[in-house]
């Protein structure tokens, strides 16, 4: 997840296994390990809106959490520039963006993929030669145990 420092930290405090990541440009990160999945799920499919670790209980919280300010759902996966995106949008309690994806093995243009469009949504710019994910800092940590290791409970 992905959103203004204030409202990720203000949402997820009483979430067990949340971890807040600083990123640039005032955003933060929870990374979904594990813990934090096992804490959100509700019993149901796991592949809500074709993703990997969001279940149908955990995006009705998104919801009621966008109600403090938008945030985003995304998932990356890549090896040797070649990967998938996918990510979506919540704001004001309702989805309103995506969910958009870029499917396995399929190069593409990182600025255009669908994690740096949700993060213009959040009001990320990006820079000079550059793409929003890697202006916010999305691009220090490969692995999401990584990004956890890094964060704040």
């Amino acid at each position: 997840m992905v959103a203004e420092d204030d409202v990720l930290r203000g949402v997820s405090r009483d979430v067990a296994g949340a971890r807040v990541v600083a990123l640039r440009q005032g955003l933060s990160l929870v990374p979904m390990t594990d813990e934090l999945v096992d804490a959100v799920a509700d019993g149901g499919d796991a592949e809500v809106l074709g993703f990997r670790r969001l279940s149908a209980g955990f995006g009705r919280m998104l919801a009621g959490w966008s109600v403090a300010g938008p945030l985003a759902y995304v998932e990356a996966e890549y090896f040797g520039g070649v990967g998938e995106e996918r990510a979506a949008v919540w704001a004001d309690g309702a989805l309103v963006w995506g969910p958009l994806d870029v499917p396995v093995k399929r190069w593409f243009s990182r600025p255009v993929g669908p994690v740096s469009q949700a993060l213009r949504r959040l009001g990320a710019r990006r820079g000079l030669g550059g793409d929003e994910f890697d202006a916010v800092g999305l691009d220090r940590h490969r692995w999401t145990d990584d990004w956890a290791a890094s964060g704040v409970a």
